[in-house]
């Protein structure tokens, strides 16, 4: 959103270079991300929490970051959905778009808290099972790499 207010939204539409070069990171990252699930040992959550093997909330928030700023099509939504609900003669228009955003950004995180307590109920019934939890890895890996396959081979305009 803030990339957006600073007009890097305005950059990625003008110049399908910048385009291309975020997108083929953000289809690097996923297959990445893809492949160190396929890689990963399959073992309890339990047993992982007992070893001190969670992930702190500071990676889990970058993780998120670096999905949201390496994905084009979340700066192409704000420039095109923000500048609908600012009022062309306003003087502050950065800051009118900054508002509207944390706006956006406020009700997104009330529906992912809502998601984030639904799935920490559905995981305590899965935290002892070790084969479960090694396809779900296998599943979520292969759907990442094919998505970055594919989201690279996308052709850009």
């Amino acid at each position: 959103m803030f990339g957006a207010a600073i007009g890097l939204s305005a950059l990625l539409m003008a110049s399908s270079t910048a385009f291309t070069v975020l997108k083929l990171v953000g289809a690097a990252y996923l297959v990445f991300t893809g492949i160190q699930m396929l890689l990963s040992r399959s073992r309890p959550i339990a047993d992982i929490s007992a070893r001190g093997g969670e992930t702190s909330l500071r990676k889990v928030f970058w993780q998120g970051a670096l999905t949201n700023v390496l994905n084009p099509k979340v700066a192409l939504f704000f420039l095109a959905f923000l500048p609908q609900f600012v009022d062309v003669t306003s003087e502050h228009k950065a800051l009118a778009f900054l508002l509207l955003g944390a706006i956006f950004i406020f009700n997104g995180m009330l529906w992912c808290l809502a998601i984030a307590a639904f799935a920490a109920k559905a995981a305590s019934r899965i935290r002892q099972s070790e084969g479960l939890i090694g396809w779900i890895n296998r599943a979520l890996g292969g759907l990442f790499v094919y998505l970055g396959i594919r989201v690279a081979m996308l052709e850009t305009r």
